[in-house]
């Protein structure tokens, strides 16, 4: 069984970690490894895992690793490409153009089109779902009336689970 995993520093989600001992006041916020997986609730796994693709390219002292404050927001941007269900392709490539130093519109213009296509798969995963879940319906009807039929108590039980279950899909047909 893993050993659970440590409380958060902070109460906040995504809040700033203190800076590790040693960096003073005036110098540039760096991070450990441990204390990014802190903060963003992930595996200091997942983070070596994004710096292997090329996320994340933090310097080394000896045989730690030392996180930047552009790091981090490297990796915030990464974990919300995640949540937005992007692939990992697509975000280095986002991540790349909020790195480079021309002009913000070139960066808005390739998410737009990355978020277009994104949104397109989604909908056309929404539209199947519908189609499954009509697909389903009908076979449970079936399934009630030929329990029905043949006289059979299992078919109310079952009536009482689909009542119970229409309210969750607001937007079915």
């Amino acid at each position: 069984m893993p050993a659970p995993r440590p409380a958060r520093r902070t109460d906040r989600p995504h809040s700033k970690p203190l800076p590790p001992a040693g960096t003073g006041a005036g110098s540039a916020a760096a991070y450990t490894i441990t204390e990014l997986a802190l903060e963003f609730d992930i595996t200091a796994r997942a983070i070596r895992f994004y710096e292997d693709v090329g996320l994340l390219t933090p310097q080394r002292a000896g045989r730690n690793r030392i996180y930047t404050q552009r790091d981090r927001t490297r990796l915030k941007l990464t974990l919300r490409g995640k949540r937005l269900g992007l692939s990992l392709q697509e975000i280095k490539q986002l991540v790349d153009l909020y790195d480079s130093p021309s002009d913000t519109a070139q960066q808005l213009t390739a998410f737009l089109a990355v978020l277009a296509t994104h949104r397109q798969q989604l909908e056309q995963q929404s539209e199947d779902i519908e189609i499954t879940l009509a697909e389903i319906a009908q076979h449970e009807l079936r399934c009630r009336e030929l329990l029905k039929s043949q006289g059979s108590p299992a078919a109310a039980p079952a009536r009482k689970a689909q009542a119970a279950r229409k309210p969750v899909r607001p937007g079915a047909r």
